[in-house]
């Protein structure tokens, strides 16, 4: 799994000309799965993103996660993710999850989210979908989970 993660004040995604999700201060999620995924990456990525200290504290220094901030997140399935840009100008998706797969993996991570009583706002998987938001700071990541870093 691979998650794109942005601090925001605020974000909304819309599909069909309708907003189907929007948060205030907290984190926009693009998250990318592969057929591979297991529960026990998307535990492990859920861990991560929720604890990941990025936001500021009282100096001005980034030692406070969402949870810590009483955050929201907002999560935008996002195949695109695993693009394979390698070779010629086309990129390749064949590391991405099957649609079936990925919206299986979607739905869970998701959940997982929820488990830990952290607001959620969510896109329509599989839809085209506008996403505006505020990026604070700015502040971008890309994290990895370990089955994403052991085939590197």
């Amino acid at each position: 799994m691979k998650a794109l993660i942005q601090r925001v004040s605020q974000a909304k995604v819309s599909a069909g000309g309708s907003v189907t999700g929007e948060i205030g201060r907290g984190l926009l999620v693009l998250a990318g799965f592969r057929g591979e995924d297991t529960p026990k990456e998307l535990e492990w990525m859920v861990e991560k993103l929720t604890g990941l200290r990025i936001f500021p504290d009282d100096d001005g220094n980034m030692n406070r996660s969402v949870e810590d901030i009483s955050g929201q997140i907002l999560v935008v399935s996002q195949f695109t993710l695993h693009a394979d840009t390698r070779k010629g100008k086309r990129p390749s998706f064949i590391r991405a999850a099957d649609p079936e797969t990925a919206n299986i993996l979607y739905r869970l991570f998701i959940q997982k989210i929820k488990d830990k009583s952290i607001p959620v706002a969510e896109g329509v998987f599989g839809a085209h979908m506008d996403v505006a938001l505020v990026n604070d700071g700015p502040v971008t990541i890309l994290i990895d989970s370990p089955l994403e870093n052991s085939k590197k």
